[in-house]
C-alpha cells in the first residue's frame, strides 16, 4: 500500500500540475508538478504503463482515416514519425541529465533558450490541451449523433442539432469536473487509456471478422495530394512528450528509461498500425475521420467501441484543462486563490472550449492541425533544438548533428505543409 501511495501521483501527469497554495500562482509553481516529491519511487513497470497510458490517446481514432489519405505506404511515414519522436524522447533525458534541477519540459526550455524558451514551451503545450480538450468535445458530440440522431434541441425559438446539442449537453456533464481542486479519482479513470485503446481495437476487429463488414477494401498505394494530411494526423498520436521528464523524475531506476521508452513506442506504434489497417480494410476511402462514425450502431461490438470512445475523454477533459486553467489565474496573482474568481475562471474556459468546438466542428480537421503545428513541434522540433543548445552539440560536425538537423528538417516540413493543408481544409468546411 505504501509504495501504491507513492506511485499515485505520476497517474495525473501531464494532464494535471497541482501546486501548494503556499507557493503562490507564479508561472514557474504551476509548471513544477509532482515530480519533486515523487522523485526515484515508481518501478519500471509502473512508468511504463503510464508512458503507455499518455501515448495512446484519441489519436487512434482517426488513425484509419489519416492512412485513408496518404495511402498504404504513407505507413512508412508512421514509422519514421514513431522513430523520430522516440529519439526525441532520449533527448529530453538527455536534457535532464545535464542538469539535475531540470524537472519539466518549460525547465528544459528554459535552460535552453532562458525565460523565452520556457515561454515558448509553455505557449505550445497549453495551446495543444486546449485544442485537443476542444477535439474531446467534437468527438462526444459526433458519437453521440451516431447513436441517437434524431435528438433535437428547441430555445427560444432556435433549434439546435443533434450534434451541437450533445456537444453542449456533454461540457455541462463535464464542468462540474472542472470546478474540482482534487481529481485524483479522476486520474485513476482516465488511465485507463490503454484498456481503452485495446477494447476499441478488439471490437473493431470483432465487426470486421463477425458482423458482415469484411476486410474487402484494397484501398490506394499512394495518395500525394493526403500526404500532409496523413503525416499530421500521425504525430498527432505522439504528443506525449511533456510527461516524460516527469516519468524520468519519479522512476526508481533510471538507467531503464530508455528501455521503457522503446517498449511503450513499439507498443503503441504496433497497435496504431493496426488500427490504421483494420480500418482502411474494412472502409477503404469512405472511412470517416473517426473510425466509431464508419461503424454499423445495430451491432454489439460497434456499440462497445463508440460506447468505450465516449467515456475516456469525459474523464480525461477535467485533467487535461486543468493546467491551463492554473495558469491563466496565475495571471492574477491577488485573486488566484479567490474560490468564486476560480469557478469563473474555470466555467468560462469550458464556455470558450465549447464555442472552439461548435465553430470548428471537424474532428480529423483539428486534430490534423493539432498534430502538424503543436504535436510536431513539441515532440521533434523542440527537443532537439533544446538539446542541440545545452549540449552544445552544435558546435561539432558529426552523424549525431547529421541525425538532429534531419529530425528538425522533418518537423519543420511537417510544420510547415500540414499546417498549411490543415488550414485550407479547416476553411474549405466552414
Amino acid at each position: 500500500m505504501e509504495n501504491m501511495s507513492r506511485d499515485e501521483p505520476s497517474l495525473t501527469v501531464p494532464l494535471i500540475a497541482e501546486e501548494k497554495q503556499s507557493l503562490g500562482c507564479k508561472l514557474e509553481d504551476v509548471e513544477t508538478n509532482y515530480s519533486h516529491s515523487t522523485t526515484g519511487t515508481t518501478s519500471s513497470f509502473k512508468t511504463a504503463f503510464h508512458g503507455l497510458n499518455a501515448l495512446s490517446g484519441v489519436g487512434i481514432l482517426s488513425i484509419p482515416y489519416a492512412l485513408s489519405s496518404g495511402g498504404w505506404l504513407s505507413l512508412i511515414l508512421l514509422f519514421v514519425i514513431s522513430f523520430a519522436a522516440f529519439y526525441s524522447g532520449l533527448l529530453i533525458q538527455r536534457c535532464m541529465d545535464v542538469d539535475s534541477n531540470i524537472r519539466t519540459y518549460p525547465d528544459i526550455g528554459e535552460r535552453a533558450f532562458g525565460y523565452k524558451g520556457r515561454l515558448l514551451v509553455s505557449v505550445v503545450i497549453y495551446a495543444e490541451l486546449y485544442l485537443v480538450a476542444a477535439g474531446f468535445l467534437i468527438l462526444e458530440g459526433d458519437n453521440l449523433q451516431t447513436l441517437f440522431p434524431d435528438m433535437v434541441l428547441e430555445v427560444a425559438g432556435f433549434e439546435i442539432g443533434a450534434r451541437q446539442s450533445f456537444v453542449i449537453f456533454v461540457a455541462l456533464i463535464i464542468l462540474p469536473t472542472v470546478w474540482l481542486d482534487n481529481l485524483s479519482i479522476l486520474s485513476y479513470i482516465s488511465a485507463s487509456g490503454v484498456l481503452a485503446s485495446a477494447i476499441i481495437l478488439v471490437s473493431i476487429f470483432w465487426t470486421g471478422a463477425f458482423d458482415g463488414i469484411g476486410f474487402n477494401q484494397k484501398g490506394t498505394l499512394v495518395n500525394w495530394q493526403g500526404i500532409p494530411n496523413a503525416v499530421s494526423l500521425y504525430a498527432f498520436c505522439y504528443c506525449a512528450h511533456p510527461v516524460f521528464p516527469t516519468l524520468y523524475t519519479s522512476m526508481k531506476n533510471k538507467r531503464q528509461f530508455s528501455n521503457v521508452l522503446l517498449v511503450c513506442f513499439i507498443l503503441c506504434t504496433l497497435n496504431y498500425a493496426s488500427m490504421a489497417a483494420l480500418g482502411y480494410l474494412m472502409f477503404g476511402s469512405n472511412v470517416q475521420s473517426q473510425i466509431t462514425l464508419s461503424l454499423p450502431t445495430h451491432n454489439f461490438s460497434s456499440r462497445l467501441a463508440i460506447y468505450t470512445t465516449l467515456v475516456n475523454p469525459i474523464a480525461k477533459y477535467a485533467l487535461m484543462v486543468t493546467p491551463i486553467v492554473k495558469v491563466t489565474k496565475s495571471w492574477f496573482p491577488l485573486n488566484c486563490n479567490n474560490k468564486s474568481f476560480s469557478l469563473f475562471i474555470s466555467t468560462a474556459f469550458v464556455i470558450s472550449n465549447v464555442t472552439v468546438a461548435l465553430s470548428v466542428p471537424f474532428f480529423g480537421d483539428l486534430m490534423s492541425l493539432v498534430g502538424a503545428f503543436l504535436s510536431m513541434t513539441a515532440s521533434t522540433v523542440l527537443p532537439c533544438l533544446c538539446y542541440m543548445k545545452i549540449s552544445r552539440t552544435y558546435r561539432r560536425f558529426g552523424f549525431e548533428m547529421v541525425v538532429l538537423v534531419s529530425v528538425v528538417l522533418l518537423g519543420i516540413a511537417v510544420v510547415v505543409f500540414g499546417t498549411y493543408s490543415s488550414l485550407l481544409q479547416i476553411i474549405g468546411h466552414l
